[in-house]
């Protein structure tokens, strides 16, 4: 059996607030977990994540009780207006909690501007020991792998990573190819997911699909070997797979399980 760090990812299970987040990794077998300590979108359920809150207080509990450590927090945006500053609760309580990582997305169409925020934010997260992962993903403004991998060059930050997930990679038009120039400490974690091989052809489809129906790994067509046999073997994994269909009939954690024993046979394959 692979010994790869795995992580559920706080996507996969939405519907459970963090600490139940935390106790459904552990339930179905995870030694990690990714939490989203702030909203994706203004319709998501607003979670009071950030800060010496209880339900800070209980996901942390959670987290020692369990045995299950955080791996990732989440999400962060950088905007042309963003100050950088304002997001030092929010890192201060993911360093709280345990997490290394912290997953950011480029909303900036001036690279330029972009480059030197995210070089900000690392700086910021550094303080805290984590490292910033830019997330490309083809309806924000880092729209693939090739731009994420430049804006993280152009940062200049050894705690600076670039962040792959298969559908993003995919639909932005990515080659697994690229994924070799750029350095190895670059590539810190990635997420994990399969999807239909056929793109969508508009950005409806494509946000649904994304946000709220994604296929375990191998139910799909995404090049997901080739994907890992690129990156490198030890970095640990985020399996963040929603299915709000299935989630109709499937508890969370059996959900999780089987989403855990499909990664695992996924890793074991030569």
């Amino acid at each position: 059996m692979t010994s790869r760090a795995i992580a559920l990812a706080a996507l996969t299970v939405l519907e459970l607030a963090p600490p139940d987040q935390v106790s459904c990794a552990a339930e179905a077998g995870y030694d990690y977990v990714g939490l989203r300590l702030l909203p994706a979108t203004l319709e998501e359920v607003q979670h009071p994540m950030v800060g010496d809150t209880p339900l800070v207080r209980e996901t942390a509990r959670r987290l020692a009780d369990t045995g299950v450590r955080a791996l990732d927090v989440e999400i962060f945006r950088l905007k042309p207006g963003t100050a950088v500053e304002a997001y030092r609760a929010a890192l201060e309580t993911g360093a709280r909690l345990g997490a290394t990582e912290v997953l950011v997305t480029g909303n900036d169409l001036d690279e330029s501007r972009l480059s030197d925020n995210f070089a900000a934010f690392c700086d910021l997260a550094g303080e805290f020991g984590m490292s910033g992962n830019l997330e490309p993903m083809p309806w924000t403004d880092v729209r693939d792998f090739a731009q994420g991998a430049r804006v993280v060059e152009r940062a200049g930050r050894r705690n600076a990573g670039v962040l792959i997930d298969p559908i993003h990679f995919d639909r932005g038009g990515s080659r697994v190819g690229e994924i070799s120039a750029v350095p190895a400490s670059r590539l810190r974690y990635m997420q994990l997911c399969d999807a239909p091989a056929e793109r969508p052809q508009d950005t409806a489809t494509l946000l649904h699909q994304a946000r709220a129906e994604r296929l375990m790994p191998g139910d799909g067509g995404l090049d997901l070997r080739g994907i890992l046999r690129a990156v490198p073997r030890n970095i640990p994994i985020s399996v963040e797979i929603p299915m709000q269909q299935l989630g109709r009939t499937m508890p969370a954690a059996e959900r999780a399980r089987r989403i855990l024993d499909k990664t695992r046979q996924l890793l074991e394959l030569p």
